[in-house]
């Protein structure tokens, strides 16, 4: 990761980086990530953030399946380990524009679940592989049916790596707020951010609070049913292994 501090606009950039891998997530990155959301709470200098990732491929594809995570012998005790990855699960409530380019994906929406808006590049494009590898989407599906009408998220998630949804789709439904010129949606989220960042600090995060605290009632209540759903709907990983082995099939983009 890299983070860059804009000293006289008070804008944070922070950057997945790890472009080779599509910028997923490993454990090393998720814990970095927490730790950036932990220190910049502290960091009176930034009024702003913009989330975002490293070359043109994608900003995020979720989990690195390289990541070994360790898990309790025991199914009341499931660790997801990106759970609390996003910066609204870290109590930072400075205002975050994520800036997508290329795919995002999976994993990726806890990340653009607690990001406040959306900005897109065109090559943007959205999709969930969870139902395609056996997998439960459910931690992803209450997030992003908190941003989109149901029959959306619902068609996202069920249709699996079917389907992606481009950046056009994504702004009529939505998920993103701004299609921007090609290659221009990290300043254009950082135009956003420096807007935001110039007015009193105190009102913005108030504001981004009582923007969350809408959510926080439905999200609690979706988040408490996710363990038992993933416990019971996931295939054992061998067989995700093997469906994820077989994963090259015809992609519609909307």
């Amino acid at each position: 990761m890299t983070v860059s501090v804009d000293a006289d606009t008070g804008v944070a950039v922070v950057t997945l980086d790890r472009p080779g891998r599509l910028n997923a997530i490993d454990l090393r990155m998720r814990d970095e990530l927490r730790s950036v959301w932990h220190r910049l709470r502290f960091d009176d200098a930034v009024r702003a953030v913009v989330l975002t990732g490293a070359g043109e491929r994608a900003f995020c594809t979720g989990l690195d399946r390289d990541a070994v995570v360790p898990q309790p012998d025991s199914p009341y005790m499931t660790d997801d380990p990106l759970l609390r990855v996003g910066p609204k699960s870290n109590d930072l409530w400075k205002p975050v524009v994520a800036a997508v380019r290329g795919m995002a994906c999976g994993g990726a929406f806890y990340l653009l679940g607690e990001a406040d808006f959306v900005v897109a590049d065109p090559t943007a494009t959205f999709f969930d592989p969870h139902t395609t590898y056996g997998m439960v989407s459910a931690y992803e599906s209450v997030l992003l049916a908190q941003r989109m009408p149901y029959g959306e998220v619902a068609r996202m998630m069920l249709m699996g790596t079917a389907e992606r949804i481009g950046a056009r789709r994504a702004h009529e439904i939505g998920l993103v707020s701004e299609v921007t010129e090609p290659g221009g949606a990290s300043a254009a989220a950082i135009a956003c951010a420096t807007v935001i960042a110039g007015y009193p600090a105190a009102a913005v995060q108030g504001t981004v609070r009582a923007l969350w605290a809408a959510r926080e009632a439905a999200l609690a209540a979706g988040f408490a049913q996710a363990p038992h759903l993933i416990a019971l709907g996931n295939l054992p990983p061998g067989q995700q292994a093997e469906l994820f082995a077989a994963r090259h099939r015809d992609h519609r983009v909307r």
